[in-house]
C-alpha cells in the first residue's frame, strides 16, 4: 500500500513538473521573408573550358595561371611539325597553280601558239579554197582539185575550233586548280593555326590543366579562361520552385569563404530547360556589391526573395499543428490561417493577436 502511494505521488510530481516546463511564447509582431533556396558556385563572366580541335602533344605553355591574356594570344602550343610541312606543301602547290594560270605562262603559251598556227593555216586554206572555187565555177579546174581544197579548208577549220576549245578548257582547268589550291592552302593554314590554342577574348587564365609533353585530344580540357575579376553566380533551383523565380528578384547569398557574411545579388537570367538528371534549372545572378575577392568555383548558397512583410504576426513553425492549429492554454486547439512561410517561421493572418500565449506541441 505504501509502495503504491509512493508511485502515485512520484507520477503526480512528474506530471506537475512536465506542466511547469512546457514551452510557450508570447505572440508578437515581426518581419518575414518568403524565399526559394538555391545552391551553386561562383563563375567568372564568360568563363569557359579551353579545348583543342586537334590531337597533339603540348610543346609550349607561354602563360601562367593568373596571367591576363589578350584576344588571340596563345595559351598552349602543340607539336605541329607535320601540319607545318603540309602547309608548306600546300603553299608550293598554290604558287605553282598561280604561275600556271598567269597570262603568258608556259602552259597557256603552248596552247595559244597552237591556236595561232591553226588560225594561220585556216586563213591560208581559206584563200586557196576560194581561188579553187572560182576556177571550178569557171570550168577551169576539175572536181577532184576542188574537193581537195575544200577538204583542206574543212580540216583547218576543225583544227582551229578544236585548238580554241582546248585553250578555253585549259583556262577553266587552271582557274579551278588555282581555286582548289587556295582552298587547300587556307585549310592547311587553319589546321596549322589550330595547334596554337588561343584565348577567345581579353581575360584571365584561371587554370591550366596540362603540362609540357602531355598528349591532348579534342575531349581534353586544357585550361579555364574568363573575364578578369568579374564574376556572377550560377545557381541550381529545384523544379518545384522554378515557377516562383523571376528575373530581377533580390537574392541573399552566403559563402563558406565569407562565413557570417550575407551578400546581395539580383537574378539576371533563367535558363529555360531543366537538367533531367538533377531535376533542377540553372539560374544566373549578378552581385549588387561583390566581395573584395572572389575566385571561380567557390561554392555558394542563396535565398531568392519572393515576398517580404514587415510588422506582421509571426510564430515559429515548430508551434504549428497540422499546418492550421496552435495550442492555447488548457491544451485548447485554435485554428489559424497561414500566410507567408520561411524555413523557421510563418505569418499568421487570422486566429491570433499580439500578446496571445501559445504552447509548443509535445
Amino acid at each position: 500500500m505504501k509502495a503504491l502511494l509512493l508511485i502515485c505521488l512520484s507520477l503526480a510530481i512528474l506530471t506537475t513538473s512536465c506542466k511547469k516546463t512546457k514551452e510557450s511564447l508570447t505572440v508578437a509582431h515581426g518581419e518575414i521573408t518568403e524565399s526559394v533556396y538555391a545552391s551553386g558556385k561562383i563563375k567568372a563572366i564568360d568563363q569557359y573550358n579551353v579545348y583543342s580541335t586537334v590531337n597533339g602533344v603540348v610543346q609550349e605553355i607561354p602563360v601562367n595561371v593568373g596571367d591576363r591574356v589578350a584576344a588571340g594570344q596563345t595559351i598552349l602550343a602543340l607539336d605541329n611539325l607535320t601540319s607545318g610541312l603540309n602547309t608548306e606543301n600546300a603553299k608550293a602547290a598554290l604558287e605553282l597553280s598561280t604561275e600556271n594560270s598567269r597570262k603568258g605562262s608556259d602552259k597557256l603559251r603552248e596552247i595559244e601558239l597552237s591556236v595561232t598556227l591553226a588560225l594561220e593555216r585556216l586563213r591560208l586554206d581559206s584563200i586557196q579554197f576560194g581561188r579553187q572555187k572560182n576556177l571550178w565555177e569557171q570550168k577551169a579546174s576539175t572536181q577532184f582539185e576542188f574537193d581537195q581544197k575544200k577538204l583542206a579548208y574543212d580540216n583547218s577549220l576543225l583544227n582551229y575550233q578544236t585548238a580554241k576549245a582546248r585553250l578555253a578548257q585549259l583556262r577553266t582547268q587552271l582557274q579551278n586548280d588555282l581555286r582548289r589550291a587556295n582552298i587547300n592552302y587556307d585549310l592547311n593554314r587553319k589546321i596549322f593555326s589550330d595547334y596554337s590554342i588561343k584565348s577567345a577574348f581579353d581575360g584571365k587564365v584561371y587554370d591550366i590543366l596540362k603540362e609540357r609533353g602531355e598528349l591532348v585530344t579534342p575531349q581534353t580540357v586544357l585550361a579555364v579562361i574568363g573575364r578578369a575579376d568579374t564574376f556572377f553566380l550560377e545557381l541550381e533551383v529545384d523544379e518545384n520552385d522554378i515557377i516562383n523565380v523571376s528575373v530581377g528578384q533580390k537574392t541573399l547569398v552566403t559563402m563558406d569563404s565569407y562565413k557570417g557574411q550575407v551578400v546581395e545579388a539580383v537574378i539576371s537570367k533563367i535558363n529555360p530547360i531543366m537538367n533531367e538528371r538533377s531535376r533542377t534549372f540553372t539560374v544566373e545572378a549578378q552581385f549588387t556589391t561583390p566581395p573584395a575577392k572572389l575566385f571561380p568555383n567557390l561554392t555558394a548558397e542563396a535565398n531568392i526573395i519572393l515576398r517580404a512583410k514587415q510588422n506582421t504576426i509571426t510564430i515559429p513553425n515548430s508551434y504549428i499543428v497540422d499546418k492550421k492549429y496552435v495550442i492555447m492554454a488548457n491544451d485548447e486547439k485554435r485554428a489559424i490561417k497561414i500566410g507567408l512561410k520561411d524555413y523557421q517561421k510563418s505569418e499568421v493572418l487570422e486566429g491570433l493577436n499580439a500578446n496571445d500565449i501559445i504552447y509548443k506541441p509535445q
